[in-house]
């Protein structure tokens, strides 16, 4: 079994094709895109195939957006979903 840590998940989103789409959700950005491009973020963060940061953003909207840290294990948006995306990619 391969050992998913953070930076071996970086390197599989590369592959993938889910880095810029990490990098915008890392940043923030994304969420004062338009409709369509945080929605893709969170089918990303649904999926697994993306995560949320370590760091809290608000929306264009105003809404807080939370970091990974702040969430249950395993859900929507954190680490352990990323490891359950990529285990069984």
């Amino acid at each position: 079994m391969i050992n998913l840590n953070y930076s071996r998940i970086t390197k599989l989103q590369k592959e993938n094709g889910f880095s810029e789409m990490q990098d915008l959700i890392n940043s923030g950005t994304v969420w004062k895109m338009e409709g369509s491009m945080g929605r893709e973020a969170m089918d990303s963060l649904r999926s697994g195939a993306c995560m949320l940061p370590k760091k809290t953003f608000k929306d264009y909207y105003g809404n807080t957006i939370p970091s990974r840290e702040h969430l249950e294990d395993g859900t929507l948006g954190t680490f352990q979903n990323s490891v359950n995306y990529y285990t069984n990619y």
